[in-house]
């Protein structure tokens, strides 16, 4: 499964993480998981997934991007195991039944959504005791030090000080960020306990640009820095200057 994500949604470390969620879901609930993916987009986890025996639910009201999904699961042979809801994050839990998912993806949704408290309850509510929630979310501070090492300074200083990590009035393409112990109190606040937590892309945003290749080292380059990254991601303070941070927190059983 590791090889099929689409680029740009998740790590392997982030990977690895939902594999062994679903192997302990397998062998402790059931053969079929239940996923749901909440603004799964055109499919990137929701395609690869039901490929590998989950009933997934997207959630998306993209239609651009659900016409993508129901092509991409067409052409694989697995359009019978996704179920589509045309809507929003608001209308989850009027649309999925409560305690039902074994597993509920939310990445790179909190930062959009106009109630990030209420969205997290949601997901809470839908997913079953002993499930888990996994979340994806931009960090405050990786944005903070991506500007400084710019010598954008003064950018820096500002978001450094806001509240929700964005700056009013630059062309912002979320409503928020995160920090490490604010998720930890949006996740409690449902009633979710944090089980992992581990950063997304350490560095590997920053010097993917670099030439890699310059010494024909190409392969060795990318092993070393998949190993650096493995590593970095669950070792604070480097955790906590990730890209993105990346959280399973599962609903007591």
């Amino acid at each position: 499964m590791r090889t099929e994500y689409a680029a740009g949604h998740g790590s392997p470390a982030v990977r690895r993480v939902l594999e062994d969620e679903l192997a302990r879901v397998r062998e402790q609930r059931s053969s079929r998981p239940r996923v749901v993916d909440v603004g799964g987009g055109s499919g990137g986890w929701a395609v690869p997934l039901a490929r590998h025996g989950c009933e997934v639910t997207v959630v998306e009201p993209n239609p651009d991007a659900l016409a993508t999904l129901r092509r991409r699961a067409r052409e694989v042979g697995v359009d019978e195991l996704i179920t589509v809801v045309a809507d929003d994050s608001d209308a989850l839990t009027g649309a999925v039944p409560e305690s039902s998912a074994d597993l509920v993806l939310a990445h790179g949704l909190l930062e959009v959504v106009d109630d990030p408290a209420a969205a997290v309850r949601a997901f809470a509510a839908v997913t079953a005791p002993g499930g888990a929630v996994s979340v994806l979310v931009a960090n405050r501070h990786a944005a903070v030090l991506q500007r400084a090492l710019a010598g954008r300074v003064g950018e820096a200083t500002a978001l450094l000080a806001a509240p929700d990590g964005v700056l009013t009035g630059d062309s912002e393409t979320v409503l928020r960020r995160f920090d490490t112990p604010g998720l930890e109190m949006l996740l409690g606040g449902a009633g979710l306990t944090v089980a992992h937590m581990q950063g997304d892309g350490v560095v590997a945003d920053v010097v993917h640009h670099l030439d890699a290749a310059r010494d024909g080292a190409e392969e060795t380059w990318e092993r070393d820095l998949t190993e650096f990254e493995d590593r970095a991601a669950v070792t604070p303070p480097l955790r906590d200057i990730a890209s993105r941070l990346h959280v399973l927190a599962r609903r007591p059983a």
